[in-house]
């Protein structure tokens, strides 16, 4: 069975991975005032950051189920089957959308898998699909496969301000407020597929400490972990903590990650986070 692999933009996967195996990307969009952009597409996380020091926040939104048939007719001349990884369907129909285009096109089929997180730690299984893929392997065996990895992957970030997530929806008002208030840096994670709070720390520091001391816990196994450091526009500082992560966990591979535009306008500038799961 031949098996395609398509993810979302929101994965933030560097383009040359994306080329190396074949993984097919779908863009999400951001929209400033009338002029909508795909993200990874039309606009990079550099381009983004430096939009918003002049502009509004923009507002974000799925991909059109259409544009999921267009890429799904087109892989089923070449491809028996198309697993699709996509960021939380907690935070967006994009997951939701692959599942409806799915049913709309003939001699191919969909397998959906709902990474109930976002930006490079998503990449992570859309890359282990594509070396699964690669290798024949079949689609129902790489979902299990991809759901095996969910229950070692952990991912944690730090916003600078919560309004960003207050104002889109991904955060209530209450805890909004409080994190104002008190002036904290909310360590925040996914649970159940929505962003919630972890903890409430009160320095940029100290939360970025508590994330790596999360890591240590499970590296602390012995066994072979993956990790992203995932910077919005912070990237020497994100260099910085990955050479102080190195020093420390001898057994896992760490990369930098970036938060990009979708995500980034719902975090703001200067968040911080990292993810990881056992290789």
């Amino acid at each position: 069975m031949k098996t395609a692999v398509v993810t979302d933009s929101t994965a933030y996967i560097p383009k040359e991975l994306l080329e190396k195996w074949n993984i097919h990307m779908i863009p999400l969009n951001v929209i400033f005032g009338n002029e909508a952009y795909q993200e990874e597409v039309d606009l990079n996380w550099k381009q983004f950051y430096e939009e918003v020091k002049t502009k509004e926040l923009p507002t974000t939104s799925q991909p059109p189920i259409g544009q999921f048939v267009e890429l799904f007719e087109k892989l089923a001349k070449d491809y028996d089957a198309v697993v699709c990884v996509h960021l939380s369907s907690g935070i967006s129909g994009t997951y939701q959308g692959a599942i409806t285009a799915g049913t709309m096109v003939e001699g191919i089929e969909v397998f959906a898998f709902d990474s109930e997180v976002s930006c490079m730690v998503q990449g992570f299984y859309a890359l282990e699909a594509a070396e699964w893929a690669e290798r024949g392997e079949h689609p129902d065996a790489i979902i299990a496969r991809l759901k095996e990895l969910k229950q070692t992957a952990r991912a944690y970030f730090m916003v600078d301000d919560l309004s960003h997530l207050q104002r889109g929806g991904r955060l209530s008002s209450a805890a909004a407020l409080i994190g104002s208030l008190l002036q904290v840096k909310p360590l925040l994670h996914f649970e159940d597929k929505v962003i919630i709070p972890f903890e409430k720390i009160r320095t940029r520091k100290k939360a970025l400490k508590r994330v790596a001391d999360l890591l240590g816990e499970d590296a602390a196994s012995g066994e072979d972990y993956r990790a992203v450091i995932i910077h919005a526009n912070r990237e020497d500082e994100a260099n910085e903590w990955r050479t102080e992560l190195e020093a420390l966990y001898p057994n896992v591979e760490f990369s930098i990650g970036y938060f990009g535009a979708v995500i980034g306008t719902h975090l703001g500038e200067g968040s911080m986070g990292m993810g990881w799961m056992r290789k």
